[in-house]
């Protein structure tokens, strides 16, 4: 594959809209085909010793310009795909992982070390949690958790060993929309780093670099594949702390395989489409939703409320992932709903072009500090696909008859 054509072609169309961008970028001249190849390394042949120092020369003075001296470091499908994100997240650089959860990772290893202290925000996705509070603290890592209808408990939180705030926005399984802004007026504030976990929206609804974090994590075995077949995280980052973030993944060799990258290239493409089909499908079931007594609706769909003013203020559009808490007095009835669902699947991730439906217990949302869920509510979360919205409201109006 000619790489050089490759990435004039994406800089050629860094001046287009983000929709023609993904339709036209990183084609592959050398070989005439539409996609960039798959390129399966773990040797990386030269021609001579004085070959091999001059890559490496290269990579000291340019390490984000795909020089390689070996398989770990990436290939030109790995490469293609961090230039295409890096365009999309507006960031200085985008270091990929083999799951979205290895980016959470690297970004926290990346920062903190031993004596150190991190502020959460408290409704982080579980295994970011189990990540924080349990298992760094085994290192001398301490984490405390805000509570996001509180922004202030984040100021109350920090000490002079604050080295990082992280931030899931909407928050998981609750979708709680904070202020971002005023979260990154604090750390700037206090000389502390920031990360987001923006998988929710991508950089197409959102970009969190521009608007002031240090690190935007996606999970891109959700929307940028859209097929549910690939795992794959992609961790953007800018100028400040891209050595420290380069230095970690080289340690660590979290580096996302080539096949999974070309994938990921390849749902990209349609990324546009099939976030906005998303957004149009969820909207007609939020709508159907909203209008049932027995539910309510966690999806910035009210008007006037906190949670749609924060998420106009710093988004462009909605996904398709959105969370439900059920009045229902028997716990049962609502797994009844959920089992009784025809055209939702049943299962873990989200994202693809499939209808998802999960009970939302302990072991999903985690040991949460602030929770606002009565007695008698039950969490259900939806992940709105890309079927005919008709058919998805008809199933919930059937399935939701069996709450009580």
């Amino acid at each position: 594959m000619d790489i050089a054509l490759s990435l004039q072609h994406i800089k050629f169309f860094m001046g287009k809209s983000f929709k023609t961008f993904l339709k036209h970028t990183a084609k592959d001249f050398h070989n005439h085909s539409v996609n960039p190849p798959v390129v399966r390394a773990s040797t990386i042949i030269f021609k001579s010793m004085n070959d091999i120092r001059r890559t490496q020369a290269k990579y000291k003075r340019d390490p984000r310009g795909g020089y390689f001296d070996y398989g770990r470091q990436g290939t030109s499908t790995t490469h293609i795909l961090q230039k295409i994100l890096t365009k999309l997240e507006e960031s200085y650089h985008t270091f990929l992982t083999p799951t979205g959860f290895g980016s959470v990772f690297l970004a926290i290893f990346s920062i903190v070390r031993p004596g150190d202290e991190i502020i959460t925000a408290d409704p982080v996705y579980n295994p970011t949690r189990m990540l924080t509070q349990h298992y760094l603290n085994e290192f001398g890592i301490k984490t405390t958790f805000y509570n996001p209808h509180d922004l202030n408990s984040i100021q109350k939180n920090i000490s002079k060993k604050t080295k990082l705030i992280f931030v899931e926005n909407p928050g998981s399984n609750t979708f709680e929309f904070q202020d971002l802004s005023k979260i990154l007026k604090i750390a700037k504030k206090n000389k502390i780093l920031t990360a987001i976990d923006n998988t929710w929206a991508t950089p197409y609804f959102f970009k969190p670099i521009k608007l002031g974090f240090d690190m935007s994590i996606v999970s891109a075995t959700k929307y940028y594949s859209g097929h549910s077949d690939v795992m794959g995280g992609s961790l953007a980052v800018n100028k400040k702390v891209f050595k420290h973030v380069e230095k970690a993944q080289k340690i660590t060799g979290l580096r996302l395989g080539p096949d999974d990258a070309y994938l990921i290239t390849r749902g990209l493409r349609t990324l546009d489409v099939r976030l906005d089909k998303h957004e149009e499908n969820a909207k007609k079931v939020a709508a159907f939703l909203s209008k049932n007594k027995k539910v309510k609706l966690l999806y910035p769909y009210k008007k006037g409320s906190f949670n749609y003013k924060m998420w106009r203020k710093y988004y462009s559009g909605a996904s398709g992932l959105m969370g439900l808490k059920i009045k229902a007095k028997n716990k049962n009835s609502v797994i009844k709903f959920v089992n009784s669902l025809k055209l939702f699947g049943y299962g873990y991730s989200w994202g693809g072009f499939e209808s998802l439906a999960l009970h939302q217990g302990k072991s999903e949302r985690g040991n949460r500090k602030f929770l606002n869920l009565d007695k008698d509510e039950r969490l259900v979360r939806l992940h709105i696909g890309l079927e005919d919205p008709k058919d998805l409201i008809d199933d919930l109006r059937k399935s939701l008859k069996f709450v009580k």
